[in-house]
């Protein structure tokens, strides 16, 4: 029997919508973008598209930069496998941003192995909404008073 030569590809990364694990559906995508602003409940991962593998083993990573268990230590990135389930498969491989939001800030690197090769490598950057009284704020403060008055010319 000739090995399987399965194809596999990215479909979408980004922004979706909230995703059931429980239903076949995959969650809808909304936005492309590898900059995620850390919200809670908002779902960041990607659609992968697999050809030609069907009951292969898919093995995949969710690395995370430092989310803390109850005790307040690391948690290991997770791993898990699971099994190409037709000729023309999606898989979504994503997370959703809960409290405390301090502990997910920082790289999420996701990444999939299939026959021992990796296929997927998409590295999402989680960062904070600026706080008010931020340099941002300073900044459009003085934009909107230097708009006033040149307007006021």
């Amino acid at each position: 029997m000739p090995k399987q030569k399965p194809d596999v590809r990215i479909r979408t990364y980004g922004i979706y919508s909230k995703w059931d694990s429980d239903s076949k559906e995959l969650p809808s995508f909304q936005r492309q973008t590898d900059r995620i602003l850390a919200k809670v409940d908002v779902e960041f991962g990607l659609i992968i598209n697999v050809t030609g593998g069907k009951n292969l083993p898919l093995s995949f990573c969710i690395d995370h930069p430092g989310i803390l268990d109850d005790q307040g230590k690391r948690r290991p990135p997770f791993e898990d496998v699971v099994y190409v389930k037709s000729n023309d498969w999606d898989f979504f491989l994503g997370d959703t941003i809960w409290e405390p939001i301090d502990d997910k800030l920082g790289p999420w690197r996701m990444t999939m192995q299939l026959q021992g090769k990796t296929v997927v490598d998409q590295t999402f950057e989680l960062y904070a909404a600026p706080r008010r009284g931020d340099a941002t704020d300073r900044l459009r403060h003085r934009y909107r008073l230097l708009r006033i008055s040149l307007a006021a010319r």
